[in-house]
C-alpha cells in the first residue's frame, strides 16, 4: 500500500486559477487601502482556494511483479558440431539454476533453429520477437547462448537492460572450407566455362598443416578426379559440360585431422547445358511445295544455322545450256559430306533420291555419321518407293522401315499411336493444333508411302494404322523416317492446319538428345528440400526408384503415373547434399539445398559481430569453456559484467490492483475556518 497527495479541483483547473487571481487582486486592494485585517482576509482567501483545489490522499494497492530474463539458445546447424551441443546443455542448466536462486525473477528460454531456406542464424530476430511477447518494464536482462555467427545483427533491438553473450566453442578450433566464388547457371555445350573457387583455413590453424590440399571433382555422381591445389588462393577452373540439360558438378575435400567439421568441405554446382545454335543441313530433291515450307520453318528460327543443298537441274536434263553458264561456283559436296559432316547437328533429306550427284561413298559417310552420334530425318516422297530410293543406298542399314513400293494417295488424318501418346516427341501434340482444325486437331494429308517397319518405334500412323513417323536409335545416333511429303499442308493452314512447327522442334531436340525429350529417362527437380522425381518410360509400370542420400542411407520411392509415359513422386529430403537416383538402367543425381550452406560459411566461434550491441548495454561476453558465470543484481547504469559474473537490473515493476482517493480535509471544516477568519478580520477592522 502506497500513498500520495494529489489535487482534484472541484471546478476544474481553469476556474481555480481564475479564483486565485481574483483573490490576489482583493488582497492587493486591501493592502493598498491600509485595512488592518488584510492578512486575515488573505488567510480566508487562501483557505477557500485550498478548498477549491480539493487536496486529496491517493492510496494505491500495488502487487509487485517479478523481473524477466530472456535466454536465447542458438540451436542452428553450426551449433551442432563438435562438443557444442554438450556445452549448450550445460550452460542452459546453469542459467536456469542461477535465475531460480534470484528472488522474484523468471527465465524465458527461447530456442532458435535454422532459418527457413538458407537464411542462416536469425539471432536478433528471435530476441526481438521474445521481447515483443513480454512487458518492457519487467525486462531485467537478456542472454544470448551462441557461437556468435549470426546473419541479422542489423536487427538488434533497443534493450532497456543488459545484454550478455555466452560463447560456445573452443579457443583452439580451426576449420577448412571450400568456397565457390562464381558459378554460372547456364553454359553453352562445347565451350569451356570458368568456375572460381577457393580453399580457405579459419581459426587456430595448426603449424605445418601444408599449403596445398587434394581437391576431388565428380560430374553427375561419377568417379571423382583428384587435383592438388594451393590453399588460400583464388583458383579458376575451366569446365566443359559433357551433355545438355542439368549437369551436377560436385567438389569435395577430404577431412583434415583436427578440423572442426567437414560439412563445408563439399560444394555442389548445377549448370544447365544449352546449345548455342543448331546446325542443320537440308538436302532437297526435286522441287515441290513442301521444300519452301521446310526452308521457311528452319530459317525462321534464329537459333538454327541452315545449309540448304538442293538439286535444281538433274544431270539427265539436257537443254543445250552451256555448263559454264549454269553456275558461278560449284557446290562443295565433298566438303559438306566428307570433311565437315560432323559439324552438323541434324541432316534432313527432303524427297531426295539417288541421281548420281551424291555418290554412295558420301551416303555411306552419312551412315557412319549417324552411328557415331549424328541425327538424320528422312521426309519421304514418292521417290522413296522407287528404284532410286535412298533405301537402295548405304542408308538402308540404319533406316527403321522399308518401302513396299506402294504409294497411297488418298486423304487421311495423321494419328498418334498408343505408343506415341507416351513418347515425348508426340505426347500431347494435339494441344498445339490450331483452333478450328478438324478431327484430332489438324487437317488431312493426301499421300502415304507404305512401309514395313523393321526396327524403332512408330509414334504416328496413317491409313489403316500404317506407319507414318518411325523413330529409332542407331549406334550413338538417331534417325527418323516420315512416310509422307504432305506435312507442308499443315503449315499452309489446309483444313485448319496442324502443329508442324512443334513436331519439327520436338524431333530436332529428340535427335539432339535433349534430356527433357528422352523417352526413357530419370530426372529430378528441387524446390528447397522438396524433391520431385520424374520417370519417363514407354513401358506401363516402371519399378520403384532407389534413392541414396548424402549420408549413404537408401530408401525405395514408389512412382505414380500422372499422364501417359510420365511417372512422378514427391520426396522431402531430410538434409542438404547430393542425392543419387536409380531405376533399372536409368540414373540421375540432384543436389538439395545451397551449394555452400550459409550456416557453415563461418564456423569458428567469435564475439566480433555481437560486441557492439553487448557493450552498448554495459553487458559482458564470456566463453563457456572458461566456466559458467554467476548472475547478480545490479542497479541501472552500473557495469553489468565482471570477472566470473553477469548482472541483471531489477526493474521493480508492479501491478496496481486498486486506487482510493480520500479528501485531506472535509469541506465543512474549510468553510468554518474561512468564516472565522473573515469574522476576525471584520472585528479587527471594526475596533480600529
Amino acid at each position: 500500500m502506497t500513498g500520495s497527495i494529489i489535487f482534484d479541483p472541484l471546478l476544474g483547473w481553469v476556474p481555480g486559477w481564475v479564483a486565485l487571481v481574483v483573490a490576489a487582486l482583493f488582497i492587493g486592494v486591501a493592502i493598498w487601502r491600509g485595512l488592518a485585517g488584510w492578512w486575515l482576509r488573505g488567510l480566508a482567501a487562501l483557505v477557500l482556494l485550498v478548498a477549491l483545489f480539493n487536496p486529496s490522499l491517493q492510496q494505491e494497492d500495488r502487487a509487485p511483479l517479478s523481473d524477466i530474463v530472456i535466454l536465447v539458445v542458438d540451436e542452428s546447424a553450426s551449433q551442432r558440431i563438435a562438443d557444442r551441443p554438450a556445452q549448450v546443455a550445460r550452460a542452459v542448466a546453469a542459467i536456469e539454476a542461477e535465475v531460480a536462486g534470484l528472488a522474484d525473477t523468471e527465465l524465458r528460454v527461447v530456442p532458435l533453429g535454422d532459418g527457413e531456406g538458407d537464411q542462416g542464424t536469425l539471432l536478433m530476430s528471435a530476441l526481438s520477437e521474445a521481447m515483443a511477447d513480454e512487458p518492457r518494464a519487467r525486462l531485467a536482462g537478456a542472454i544470448l547462448l551462441s557461437d556468435g555467427q549470426l546473419h541479422d545483427v542489423e536487427r538488434a533491438p533497443d534493450l532497456p537492460a543488459p545484454l550478455h553473450l555466452l560463447l560456445s566453442g573452443q579457443s583452439g578450433d580451426w576449420d577448412r572450407r571450400l568456397i565457390i566464388a562464381n558459378a554460372p547457371a547456364f553454359a553453352i555445350l562445347g565451350e569451356p566455362v570458368t568456375l572460381a573457387l577457393r580453399i580457405e583455413d579459419q581459426g587456430d590453424v595448426p603449424a605445418g598443416l601444408g599449403a596445398s590440399a587434394d581437391l576431388k571433382i565428380a560430374v553427375d555422381g561419377g568417379a571423382p578426379e583428384t587435383f592438388r591445389v594451393p590453399v588460400g588462393q583464388d583458383l579458376e577452373l575451366p569446365v566443359t559440360l559433357p551433355h545438355g540439360g542439368m549437369n551436377v558438378i560436385q567438389f569435395f575435400l577430404d577431412e583434415a585431422e583436427g578440423e572442426l567439421t567437414d560439412r563445408n568441405n563439399t560444394a555442389v554446382v548445377q549448370i544447365n547445358g544449352v546449345r548455342d545454335r543448331l546446325s542443320v543441313l537440308l538436302v532437297s530433291g526435286e522441287p515441290h511445295p513442301g521444300e519452301r515450307t521446310w526452308r521457311n520453318l528452319l530459317k525462321s528460327d534464329s537459333s538454327v544455322d541452315l545449309v540448304h543443298f538442293t538439286i535444281l537441274r538433274p544431270p539427265e536434263k539436257q537443254d543445250g545450256v552451256p555448263v559454264n553458264e549454269l553456275s558461278l561456283i560449284a557446290f562443295p559436296t565433298r566438303e559438306l559430306f566428307i570433311d565437315k559432316i560432323d559439324e552438323f547437328d541434324l541432316i534432313i533429306f527432303d524427297r531426295y533420291k539417288r541421281r548420281g550427284i551424291l555418290p554412295s561413298l558420301y551416303l555411306d559417310n552419312v551412315r557412319k555419321y549417324v552411328e557415331g552420334g549424328g541425327a538424320v530425318l528422312v521426309a519421304a516422297g514418292p521417290d522413296f518407293a522407287q528404284a532410286s530410293s535412298l533405301f537402295r543406298s548405304p542408308l538402308a542399314e540404319i533406316l527403321p522401315a522399308a518401302p513396299t513400293s506402294r504409294v497411297i494417295e488418298e486423304g487421311f488424318l495423321p494419328e498418334i499411336t498408343d505408343l506415341g501418346q507416351r513418347h515425348p516427341v508426340t505426347e500431347g501434340l494435339e494441344n498445339f493444333a490450331p483452333e478450328g482444325a478438324d478431327g484430332p486437331g489438324w487437317g488431312r494429308w493426301f499421300r502415304l508411302i507404305e512401309l514395313e517397319q523393321t526396327s524403332g518405334t512408330t509414334v504416328m500412323s496413317g491409313i489403316d494404322g500404317r506407319p507414318l513417323l518411325v523413330l529409332d536409335r542407331v549406334g550413338e545416333g538417331r534417325i527418323a523416317l516420315l512416310a509422307s511429303d504432305h506435312a507442308w499442308l499443315w503449315s499452309r493452314g489446309f483444313e485448319g492446319g496442324g502443329p508442324q512447327l512443334e513436331l519439327l522442334r520436338r524431333l530436332a531436340h529428340w535427335m539432339m538428345k535433349e534430356p527433357e525429350l528422352e523417352e526413357e529417362a530419370l530426372s529430378a527437380s528441387a524446390e528447397g528440400q522438396t524433391m520431385t522425381i520424374i520417370r519417363r518410360s514407354l513401358g506401363d509400370n516402371p519399378g520403384e526408384v532407389e534413392l541414396t542420400g548424402p549420408d549413404g542411407s537408401v530408401m525405395m520411392v514408389p512412382l505414380q503415373e500422372t499422364r501417359p509415359g510420365r511417372f512422378e513422386a514427391v520426396v522431402e529430403g531430410p538434409e542438404i547434399g547430393l542425392y543419387r537416383l536409380k531405376e533399372g538402367d536409368e540414373k540421375a543425381v540432384i543436389a538439395l539445398g545451397p551449394s555452400a550452406p550459409r550456416e557453415f560459411e563461418q564456423t569458428i566461434a567469435s564475439a566480433e559481430l555481437l560486441t557492439p550491441a553487448v557493450e552498448a548495454t554495459r553487458g559482458g561476453v564470456m566463453r563457456i569453456e572458461d566456466g559458467l558465470p554467476d548472475l547478480r543484481q545490479v542497479r541501472a547504469g552500473r557495469p553489468a559484467a565482471g570477472r566470473g559474473w553477469l548482472g541483471i537490473t531489477p526493474r521493480q515493476a508492479y501491478l496496481t490492483a486498486d486506487v482510493t482517493v480520500v479528501p485531506l480535509v472535509q469541506a465543512w471544516l474549510f468553510l468554518l475556518l474561512a468564516s472565522l477568519l473573515i469574522i476576525g478580520a471584520w472585528l479587527r477592522e471594526g475596533r480600529r
